[in-house]
């Protein structure tokens, strides 16, 4: 048992294991379990032959999701993501990929391992010489089972009052680990393709339900709340809020929820926004953004600027709407050094060839010079035809003079 190691504090793209923040670990002849500041299992990862790669590891997120970091024999993956590791869920996702370590044996050991874990320390800490801090630590770890874990879960849901269905493509840079607050629900478009889609109009969360999430995030995170750095502002279309309560909010939820006190260097803020929230857009909003205490990503859905796929993808929407806010992405990521904003097109091998011609026109005649910022996401529609689409990414990522990478659809 080692207690309060101490992590990473920068996030960094590396092709072996680091752990970022404040981490205490209990190791068995089997398996490494490690856990937050509030006791609750952060990673797992086995330790025998079997175990299938060393540099392979379990996480789990903060909404009781468990996430297998496969290494996918480090081939092409970081070409493919912008990161080393190719993340392996156990919801429906869009992945191209068909890893599925949870169905091998070595991996539900390890998780079986973990099931058993409280009740044989609430056994130890009975017959065992312990320290008062191993002793506090070992019963915070034995209280956060399996069970108290998922309660945790609905909870968060509970003071969100909504679930968080998706993340940002964006906060792939900090592992996902964003502190959540939603600040509008719904959406403009009900576009037909959407798997994340709300049947409810675009609404502004009131300000006094800000505050009450907020009041109660801060406890519910409790001492791990040194372990975040950054904020997610959702829902699907935040950015519409507007400037005053987009500014306002950040600002609250960056005193309230400490976050300048982060053992992890710098912080984040990562929104979704829409085509017609964009182009609506003061340029005194980005301004602002650009001025907050965070380096900010804002990412848009623009999906198509092909017409014919527009109508298919039922988006309410001219495809020279969708051309404007390319442009105007460009030019802000050329304005703002701490602002980034990102866009996410959609692919498929049944899209029209209209579709993939726009795509290319945009990301490669829109620049005269390739330019790394601003990543363009692609999101795959099916898993149809897997190989020939990864293909058909390899050779848009040779032309294009943005970032370009696949959007992996993860929950928080």
């Amino acid at each position: 048992m080692r207690l309060n190691i101490s992590g990473s504090r920068r996030y960094e793209k590396v092709s072996y294991p680091v752990r970022y923040g404040l981490l205490s670990e209990i190791i068995t002849s089997r398996h490494c379990f490690q856990f937050n500041l509030n006791g609750e299992i952060k990673f797992l990862q086995g330790s025998g032959h079997d175990w299938p790669h060393p540099s392979e590891w379990l996480k789990r997120s903060a909404g009781n999701h468990w996430i297998y970091y496969d290494t996918g024999g480090y081939n092409q993956i970081f070409d493919y993501l912008g990161e080393y590791y190719l993340p392996c869920f156990t919801y429906n996702t869009n992945s191209l990929w068909d890893a599925d370590p949870f169905r091998e044996s070595p991996v539900q050991e390890a998780q079986d391992a973990f099931q058993r874990l409280s009740h044989e320390l609430k056994h130890h800490l009975k017959d065992g010489d312990w320290s008062e801090e191993e002793k506090t630590f070992l019963m915070k770890v034995a209280s956060m089972d399996s069970r108290a874990l998922k309660e945790r879960a609905g909870q968060l849901v509970s003071i969100l009052k909504g679930r968080v269905s998706v993340l940002p493509p964006d906060t792939r840079h900090v592992d996902y680990d964003c502190l959540p607050l939603i600040i509008a629900d719904g959406c403009l478009y009900h576009c037909a393709f959407c798997r994340i889609q709300s049947d409810q109009d675009f609404r502004n969360r009131s300000w006094a339900d800000i505050q009450d999430q907020l009041k109660q995030l801060r406890p519910f995170y409790g001492s791990d709340i040194r372990n975040y750095n950054s904020l997610f502002l959702g829902q699907h279309d935040a950015l519409l809020c507007g400037r005053d309560r987009i500014v306002s909010t950040a600002l609250q939820a960056y005193k309230i929820l400490e976050m300048e006190r982060s053992y992890l260097e710098g912080s984040h803020l990562f929104l979704f926004g829409s085509v017609d929230s964009f182009l609506r857009a003061e340029e005194g909003l980005f301004e602002e953004l650009n001025k907050l205490p965070f380096r900010t990503w804002l990412n848009l859905g623009l999906e198509s600027a092909d017409q014919e796929t527009l109508d298919l993808l039922g988006k309410p929407l001219r495809a020279r709407k969708v051309e404007e806010a390319f442009r105007r992405l460009i030019a802000i990521n050329r304005n703002y050094d701490r602002l980034e904003v990102t866009a996410n097109f959609v692919i498929d091998l049944t899209l029209p060839s209209g579709h993939w011609e726009a795509l290319e026109r945009l990301i490669r005649e829109g620049l005269p010079h390739y330019v790394d910022k601003g990543a363009i996401y692609l999101s795959p529609l099916s898993r149809n035809g897997s190989r020939e689409l990864r293909q058909r990414f390899r050779e848009l990522k040779m032309k294009s003079r943005l970032p370009l990478y696949l959007y992996l659809l993860q929950q928080l």
